[in-house]
């Protein structure tokens, strides 16, 4: 055996090479790599997540809406036969008319009772300021018995479902009487 300690081995064991700096630092760059993937695959993860939930959220918008909107059409045509009924009960004053007047009043009541359970609303805005996004102006008329910019005459009136409006209420607006000069 020699004395110089490089020369000794210890029986036995095997020898083992440290790995060379270029192969460490193959391995660093090859874990860094691999970090950089899984962080991009959680932010795309949590990305699509974000993106089903907003999907999932839209979806049950539009599912609502559709509920509670999925009559306008039918209401549009309702408000028309509402309308039909008040003109014909306006126009059957006579007394001799007293049992015609009767069963149309009792139509409009029933009109009425499903219009409430639809969610559809009346909007009649007689002596009420004029409100451009629930009223029509047909004319401006001068008088000196309502307040100017005031709804003196209903023509039509106007009509909500849950909130949305549906037609708008045409109405006559009061003016300023006109100033003799």
């Amino acid at each position: 055996m020699s004395i110089h300690p490089e020369h000794e081995s210890v029986p036995g064991a095997a020898e083992v090479e440290a790995p060379a700096p270029t192969e460490v630092e193959r391995l660093a760059a090859e874990l860094a790599a691999s970090q950089a993937q899984l962080a991009e695959a959680r932010d795309a993860q949590l990305r699509a997540l974000a993106e089903m939930e907003n999907v999932r959220r839209r979806a049950q918008r539009d599912v609502e809406a559709a509920h509670k909107f999925g009559i306008e059409r039918f209401a549009a045509d309702l408000i028309e036969v509402r309308d039909t009924l008040e003109l014909g009960l306006a126009a059957a004053a006579a007394p001799e008319a007293a049992r015609f007047v009767e069963g149309m009043q009792a139509t409009l009541r029933m009109v009425d009772k499903a219009f409430d359970r639809a969610g559809i609303a009346v909007i009649d805005p007689a002596g009420q300021p004029f409100n451009p996004e629930f009223h029509e102006a047909m004319v401006t008329q001068p008088t000196a018995d309502h307040p100017p910019g005031s709804v003196m005459a209903v023509v039509q009136k106007g009509f909500t479902l849950q909130g949305r409006l549906l037609r708008a209420a045409r109405v006559v607006i009061a003016r300023a009487p006109d100033v003799a000069g």
